[in-house]
């Protein structure tokens, strides 16, 4: 090490950064940039066909939104109404059977509209990492993408940032599970972001100390933030608080804050959203004291994030395909979720589907007009502002994130867009053809 003073009575040696010190470089066959429900659903799966796979993240942590912003729910899994068929299989079959095995850590509340399952973050956060720790994926923590190496069409290098020093990753090709296009964008590819309309994200919180068979109901709780909210300086008037049965705590969604993409709105954001959560929190104990009375918030999650750029994909799934169920030939991904479009700051836009309903994704949607080695998957796929809000709950993330493996895996050093589509339709049976 370049300056390095050796110490014998103190038993320390001082040092010195080496100026000259060249990045530390890694190689791959697929690199997953990001490590949220999609990203790990990518990873473990490119790993199990053999693939050289490393799994990149700007936490110090493995779980993204699933685990670290506390979401609490797989939405989007099942089909809709009580008897809905489960839609999405692969890592979803894994993570139901391990975390069902044990007391408290899932609950499945089958209801007029469709399953949600609700789970303990904890046990999935255990769940990704013993998952990824079993395979050969190598792990990047704590690492933030801050430029892209672009040839042609191709995606050559990712250069990322750690507290430890920079990383160069060299990789045939390169899955964007970061929620933002962060990727995309890194390379120049078309993007795209909301021109007016915006999409407020929710800072999730967990209650401990609540008197769970005294817990009001969704609509009690909503009119009466619609009857007292302002006098508490609420911002959303209409939210959930769910109990998860077998654990005396609840989590609250009952905040909306801004989301921008510039570094230091997004972080006064953040502060904004734990203040809205406490006056939440304050309104429940004193209006709700009975369930409230005495609870004390156990966990603030991060800022959850629902929609703020994504990429200009091959192909943009409407509107009008989530309604009318559009099965593409390259469909890749399915769900029966509702559109959910929180643009409005007091309250946000559900429009459900009957039971037999299921809208699918096309595999253009995760591919970027501009290259040929990277897919998109989650959040940052094509879709219009309220098409996306269908699609990038839990269940279709973890679909589009096996997709993305297998597509990839298929084109080698080609390009995906010269992929086999009708192997790729046989590889992913289970989440588009299965019968429901």
């Amino acid at each position: 090490m370049a300056g390095e003073t050796r110490d014998d009575a103190t038993g320390t040696r001082i040092v010195r950064r080496d100026r000259a010190r060249s990045l530390e470089r890694v190689e791959s066959d697929i690199c997953v940039v990001g490590s949220g429900i999609a990203g790990i659903s990518a990873a473990l799966e490119a790993a199990r066909l053999g693939r050289r796979v490393l799994l990149v993240d700007s936490l110090p942590v493995l779980g993204g939104q699933a685990v670290n912003s506390i979401i609490g729910s797989f939405c989007g899994l099942f089909g809709n109404g009580e008897q809905g068929a489960q839609l999405t299989h692969g890592i979803a079959d894994e993570i139901l059977g391990a975390l069902g095995r044990e007391p408290g850590h899932l609950h499945y509340q089958r209801g007029p509209l469709t399953t949600i399952v609700y789970y303990d973050e904890v046990a999935l956060g255990r769940w990704v990492e013993e998952a990824v720790r079993r395979t050969a994926v190598q792990v990047l923590l704590g690492a933030t993408a801050r430029e892209a190496d672009v040839e042609g069409r191709r995606i050559r290098a990712l250069r990322f940032a750690t507290r430890y020093g920079d990383v160069e990753v060299r990789s045939n090709s390169f899955v964007d599970a970061t929620g933002d296009a962060t990727v995309a964008w890194l390379a120049g590819f078309s993007c795209r972001e909301p021109e007016q309309a915006r999409v407020f994200g929710t800072q999730m919180v967990v209650l401990e100390n609540i008197v769970a068979e005294r817990h009001p109901s969704r609509q009690q709780i909503a009119e009466r933030m619609r009857e007292k909210g302002d006098a508490y300086g609420l911002v959303r008037h209409s939210a959930v608080s769910f109990v998860i049965p077998g654990r005396p705590v609840a989590v609250l969604n009952m905040t909306h804050t801004e989301t921008p993409l510039e570094p230091l709105a997004a972080s006064a954001s953040a502060l904004e959203g734990k203040a809205q959560a406490d006056r939440a929190v304050r309104f429940l104990q004193q209006e709700f004291p009975d369930c409230f009375g005495r609870s004390k918030v156990r966990a603030y999650g991060n800022p959850g994030v629902r929609q703020t750029r994504w990429i200009a994909g091959r192909q943009q799934l409407k509107l009008a395909d989530v309604r009318a169920g559009t099965k593409f030939p390259d469909s890749v991904a399915r769900t029966a979720w509702p559109i959910e479009l929180h643009d409005k700051r007091e309250g946000y836009v559900l429009e459900t589907f009957p039971d037999d309903h299921v809208h699918y994704i096309p595999l253009g949607a995760l591919i970027p007009a501009d290259g040929d080695n990277l897919m998109a998957v989650g959040r940052c796929v094509d879709g219009d502002l309220s098409a996306l809000s269908s699609i990038r709950v839990m269940g279709p993330c973890i679909a589009m994130g096996a997709a993305a493996a297998h597509a990839l895996d298929l084109a080698g050093s080609g390009a995906v867009t010269q992929i086999d589509v009708a192997a790729l339709r046989r590889r992913l049976f289970d989440n588009v053809d299965r019968p429901n």
